[in-house]
């Protein structure tokens, strides 16, 4: 098996989960962790390395590490920054993803500072928040291949759209095919006009169940506020995402050719949109991102993209402190 390296930045919440099913995975011989807390990333790294003692587990190399661990990465998971929690003063408050910027504006810029000094050959996954802010800062203002940059995007959006829309039908998520687009947030939309249940579509689907299933403005609320039962319960979010970035270093790590709806730089013009990076349904070579899906949306799709899109500039002005 060709040996294979991962760099997480980040070793919080999410940082740690996907640490963990990183080392579940079996796809790495070696896995460095790197936190603007050293310890942080030590213990972590400590408390994985020792488990590769259980018997049956891969002997993975876990470490804690530095940026120039980056130098021989084939992939780099950025997971850090803060997260959006519950605020104490107001309990049910839904929080915006978004009010992250000032702080990860910083964030995202310290760390492809570092990146660049020692590689532009690994492929980065972003998961910190907010997360398509984070991704255009990180293409636009820095000398790095685009199509090794992208975020999650709206992976984890999808997957609770199929989640709900299972729960509707009474059937597995996973025999849905449906998926969110836009940003990865508040303004996320889910594309009902593509999604089906092998071939039937949305409005089949509501005469095979026998009853109207929901508008795409109420699955969009529902999909939305899913996230939020999660936080204002647990107090942040983290198993869904991280699961999402595994899946890519996966995909490109044994060469799966899948496609995925994630967060990367809009040039092209698709849909009118502006240079904006967002999440549409992307094609993912062993390379990075190669080529990007337009189904065809609907006008209510359209107009609710490109609001997303107007969002998300709006909050790459705010990255700028």
């Amino acid at each position: 098996m060709q040996q294979s390296k991962l760099v997480v930045v980040g070793l919080g919440h999410v940082g740690s989960y996907v640490l963990s099913y990183a080392m579940d995975s079996g796809l790495y011989s070696e896995i460095a962790t790197i936190d603007i807390e050293p310890k942080i990333a030590l213990g972590e790294a400590l408390d994985q390395a020792q488990s590769t003692g259980v018997m049956g587990t891969t002997h993975t190399y876990c470490h804690a590490g530095e940026y120039s661990d980056c130098k021989d990465a084939d992939i780099i998971i950025v997971a850090a920054g803060a997260s959006i929690v519950p605020d104490p003063n107001d309990p049910e408050r839904l929080p915006d993803r978004s009010e992250l910027a000032g702080l990860s504006g910083v964030v995202v810029r310290d760390v492809m500072s570092n990146i660049v000094q020692h590689t532009k050959d690994a492929v980065i996954i972003f998961i910190t928040n907010p997360l398509d802010a984070v991704v255009h800062v990180a293409v636009t203002e820095f000398d790095y291949p685009t199509h090794k940059i992208f975020g999650t995007g709206t992976m984890l959006d999808s997957a609770r759209l199929r989640f709900a829309i299972g729960q509707e039908l009474g059937i597995d998520p996973k025999s849905v095919t449906g998926y969110m687009i836009g940003e990865h947030g508040s303004t996320a939309l889910p594309a009902l006009s593509q999604v089906n249940v092998f071939g039937l579509g949305w409005e089949e689907l509501s005469q095979w169940r026998g009853s109207a299933l929901p508008s795409a403005p109420e699955m969009q609320e529902r999909v939305i506020r899913t996230a939020y039962d999660v936080l204002l319960n647990k107090g942040w979010t983290n198993a869904g995402v991280a699961r999402s970035a595994n899946a890519l270093a996966k995909c490109l790590l044994i060469g799966e050719r899948s496609v995925h709806p994630i967060c990367t730089l809009i040039t092209d013009g698709i849909y009118d949109l502006p240079e904006v990076s967002l999440s549409l349904p992307t094609f993912i070579g062993p390379e990075g991102w190669e080529k990007r899906l337009q189904p065809k949306l609907n006008d209510w799709e359209l107009e609710q993209l490109h609001h997303s899109a107007k969002f998300i500039l709006d909050t790459v002005e705010n990255t700028k402190g």
